[in-house]
C-alpha cells in the first residue's frame, strides 16, 4: 500500500519532446526549475492526484535480454545512486522519450523529471522518480483592463486537474526492475509510454495475484454459478470469496474452496475453469500468496450485489456478512402466479 502524501519534491527538470515524425524537435532546460511554495503545492497534486485515485497495479522495467539494459532503468539506477545527478540525467529520459515519439499519434508536450522523497511504500519510506507529461493544451480566458474597458484574451496552457502521463519509479526491487506505477489519460498512444519508452510489465505480487485472483473468481461466478444455480447464488458466491479475502493475511486454495464453495460439486468445475481460464488472469499454477488488502478493498467496490427482476425490480444484497442473504432472503415459485418470487425477512425499515 503506498502514502503519497507526505511526499517531498525535492528537484524538478522540465524539457519539451516534440513529434519526430512531423519534423518536431526537442527543447532541453540548461537548468533545474527554481520551486517556491506556490509551484511546489501545486506541482504536488498535479503529479501525484492521479496515482491516488488509481488502483495500485504495479509494473517492473524488463528488457528482453537483461533490465540491465533498458534504458529508464540505467538512468533510475544512476539518479538513485547519486540525485544530484538527476537534472544531468533527465535529459537523457527527455531524449529518450523524444525517441519513441515517431508515431503521427503522438502529441508533442512538456517533460517534467522530479526526484521525490518521503513516499510511504508498505509503511517504509522510499524515494522515487517521477517522470510526467503534459500533452493536451486548453484554451483559458485572461481579463486586462485596458482604460475605461475590460478587455478578453484568449491563451492556451495546461489543466493542472488533469494529468495526461505520469509514471513513479521507486527505489525498492533494483534487481528486479524496481516498483513503477504508471498512469495515462489517453488511450491512443498506450504502446508509446509503457511499451516503446519505460519498457515495463506486470509485477507479479501480492496485489498482482490478489486483484487477479479476484477477477478471475467474477468471470467464474458469473459463467458457472448463474447458469447452474442463480443469481442468488453467483452473489452468495462473490460475497463469500472476497470476505475470505479480507479476514485472511494469506490464500490457500483448497482452503479457500472449502469455506466459500456452498455445492461441493462446484470444485470440479472450478479446477477445470482455472486449467481452461487461469493462464488468462495468470494464476494457472498459483495456489498461494500474501493477500494484498488494498485490492481486496477494491475488488468489493466493483462487484455488483445487485438482482434484477423483469418485472422493473432489483434486490441489492448490500452487506459484508454473505450469510444475510442465506438467513433473510429466500427464493420461490408461485404455481399459481406461473413466476418465482424472493421472500426477504426484516424487522423494520431503514431511514435512508
Amino acid at each position: 500500500m503506498i502514502n503519497l502524501y507526505p511526499t517531498h519534491i525535492e528537484s524538478i527538470s522540465l524539457h519539451r519532446v516534440g513529434n519526430k515524425n512531423k519534423n518536431e524537435g526537442i527543447f532541453l532546460s540548461t537548468e533545474p526549475f527554481g520551486l517556491n511554495d506556490e509551484t511546489t503545492g501545486l506541482l504536488k497534486e498535479y503529479f501525484l492526484k492521479p496515482f491516488r485515485e488509481k488502483e495500485e497495479n504495479y509494473f517492473k522495467l524488463t528488457h528482453e535480454v537483461d533490465v540491465e539494459f533498458n534504458e529508464i532503468h540505467k538512468i533510475a539506477t544512476d539518479i538513485f545512486k547519486d540525485p544530484d545527478c538527476i537534472h544531468d540525467r533527465s535529459k537523457k529520459i527527455a531524449t529518450h522519450l523524444f525517441e519513441q515519439s515517431n508515431h503521427p499519434h503522438i502529441k508533442s508536450g512538456e517533460v517534467y523529471v522530479a526526484y521525490l522523497t518521503g513516499i510511504l511504500l508498505n509503511n517504509e519510506k522510499v524515494d522515487a522518480i517521477g517522470i510526467f507529461k503534459s500533452e493536451v493544451k486548453h484554451d483559458f480566458l485572461q481579463f486586462e483592463e485596458k482604460g475605461n474597458n475590460l478587455d478578453l484574451v484568449i491563451q492556451q496552457g495546461i489543466n493542472i486537474n488533469k494529468l495526461d502521463k505520469g509514471c513513479l519509479i521507486f527505489n525498492s526491487n533494483q534487481e528486479e526492475g524496481y516498483k513503477v506505477l504508471s498512469v495515462d489519460s489517453n488511450r491512443y498512444d498506450a504502446k508509446y509510454w509503457l511499451e516503446n519508452f519505460l519498457g515495463v510489465d506486470a509485477l507479479a505480487d501480492e496485489n498482482f495475484y490478489t486483484k487477479n485472483y479476484l477477477k478471475f473468481c467474477q468471470n467464474f461466478a458469473k459463467d458457472v454459478v448463474l447458469p447452474a444455480e442463480d443469481k442468488q447464488q453467483e452473489v452468495l458466491f462473490m460475497n463469500k470469496a472476497v470476505n475470505h479475502f479480507a479476514k485472511n493475511d494469506a490464500f490457500e486454495e483448497s482452503n479457500f474452496l472449502n469455506e466459500v464453495m456452498e455445492n461441493p460439486e462446484l470444485i470440479p468445475e472450478f479446477k477445470h475453469y482455472k486449467v481452461e481460464k487461469g493462464p488468462k488472469y495468470s494464476i494457472e499454477d498459483v495456489s498461494s500468496f500474501e493477500i494484498a488488502n488494498k485490492a481486496v478493498s477494491d475488488a468489493r467496490k466493483k462487484i455488483k450485489n445487485v438482482i434484477n427482476l423483469d418485472t422493473n425490480i432489483q434486490i441489492k444484497l448490500n452487506f459484508i456478512n454473505s450469510d444475510s442473504a442465506e438467513k433473510f432472503v429466500e427464493k420461490g415459485w408461485d404455481e399459481e402466479k406461473q413466476m418465482y418470487y424472493y421472500l426477504v425477512y426484516f424487522n423494520k425499515e431503514q431511514k435512508s
